[in-house]
C-alpha cells in the first residue's frame, strides 16, 4: 500500500506554523517600539477612527494600530497569527490605560461574523499572509457595508522591500502559492486584490525616518537579533559560512546605499497607505 502525500490543508497549515515561528522569533515588539510607533498612529488617523466604533487590527503583534485605535474611544479587537507577541501588547495597553481584546488568528480564515467591525485596519500585518486574496476577501468580508478598510504595507521599491529583495537569493524557495510580502505597498495589486467590493479608495506613498542607528553595519546587527524574517534566513545558512559573510556584507551594503548621509545612519522606509470603504453591495468573493 503506497502512503500518501500530505492534503493541501496539511501543507497550510505548516506552512502558518512556520509563519507563526518565524514571527516569535527575536524581538518585534521591542522593534516596534524602537523603530514603528508612528506606523499605527498614522493608519488609526487616516482611517478616522472614532469613539464607540468596532474596530478589528489584522496582524496586529503587540498593538501597534490596535493602541491608538483604543485610544481613540473603539472597540478594539487585536488579532495575529503569533500570540507570543500579545503579551507586551498587553502590557503596553495597560500603562496606556486602554482595554482590548487579544485574539489568536489567521488572516486568511478570520473567526470573526460578516460585518462584524466598523473598521478593519492592518499596519505592516495582513502583508505577510501568504495567499494574498484569501487575507484581503477576509478584510472586506467582516467589514460591514459602508465600514473602512485602512491598510498600511511596505512597498516593493522601499527600504524594507529592498531588504527582502536582498534576503532573497539567500532564502529557501517560497512554498507554491504564496506571494512577496512588498506586493501590499503596490496599489494596482492592492485595488485589484479588493476589486469591486471597495469604494472610495485613497492611495499615498509616505516615509518613515529612521534614526536609530549609528552605522550600516549596526542597521544588519540589529535586524539579525531581532528580527523574524532576517533571522530565519540566517538560521537557513547556518552551516554556509561564506554565504552568511555574503548577506552581512550585502545587508549593510543596504543600508549605505540608503543612507541619507547625515549624522549616524538616517534611513527613510517608503510605505503606501491605503484607505477605502466597503461597498454596500459586495460581490461575493472571486
Amino acid at each position: 500500500m503506497s502512503s500518501l502525500t500530505g492534503t493541501p490543508a496539511d501543507a497550510d497549515r505548516a506552512l502558518k506554523a512556520k509563519h507563526r515561528s518565524m514571527w516569535a522569533l527575536g524581538d518585534y515588539p521591542g522593534l516596534a517600539d524602537d523603530l514603528l510607533q508612528e506606523l499605527g498612529r498614522t493608519l488609526v488617523q487616516a482611517s478616522a477612527v472614532a469613539p464607540g466604533e468596532r474596530v478589528l487590527d489584522v496582524g496586529a503583534g503587540s498593538g501597534n494600530a490596535a493602541i491608538p485605535a483604543a485610544e481613540a474611544g473603539a472597540t478594539v479587537v487585536a488579532s495575529d497569527l503569533t500570540p507570543e507577541l500579545f503579551e507586551v501588547g498587553r502590557r503596553h495597553a495597560a500603562e496606556r490605560g486602554v482595554e482590548l481584546q487579544w485574539r489568536e488568528a489567521d488572516a486568511e480564515a478570520l473567526p470573526f461574523a460578516d460585518g462584524e467591525f466598523d473598521v478593519v485596519l492592518s499596519s505592516i500585518g495582513v502583508m505577510f499572509a501568504p495567499h494574498h486574496q484569501a487575507a484581503a476577501d477576509e478584510l472586506v468580508r467582516v467589514a460591514r457595508p459602508g465600514g473602512r478598510i485602512g491598510l498600511l504595507s511596505w512597498t516593493p521599491e522601499g527600504f524594507i522591500g529592498q531588504l527582502f529583495a536582498t534576503m532573497k537569493p539567500f532564502a529557501p524557495p517560497p512554498p507554491p502559492g504564496a506571494q512577496p510580502a512588498p506586493l501590499w505597498g503596490d496599489e494596482d495589486h492592492v485595488r485589484e486584490l479588493l476589486g469591486p467590493r471597495v469604494t472610495d479608495v485613497t492611495t499615498r506613498r509616505k516615509l518613515l525616518t529612521v534614526d536609530h542607528f549609528a552605522t550600516p553595519e549596526d542597521f544588519r546587527d540589529y535586524f539579525k537579533a531581532r528580527y523574524g524574517p532576517t533571522m530565519a534566513v540566517y538560521r537557513f545558512l547556518s552551516d554556509e559560512p561564506e554565504k552568511t559573510a555574503a548577506l552581512d556584507r550585502d545587508l549593510a551594503d543596504l543600508a549605505r546605499r540608503y543612507d541619507l548621509g547625515t549624522d549616524g545612519t538616517v534611513l527613510e522606509w517608503e510605505y503606501l497607505l491605503l484607505t477605502a470603504r466597503r461597498s454596500a453591495e459586495v460581490p461575493a468573493p472571486r
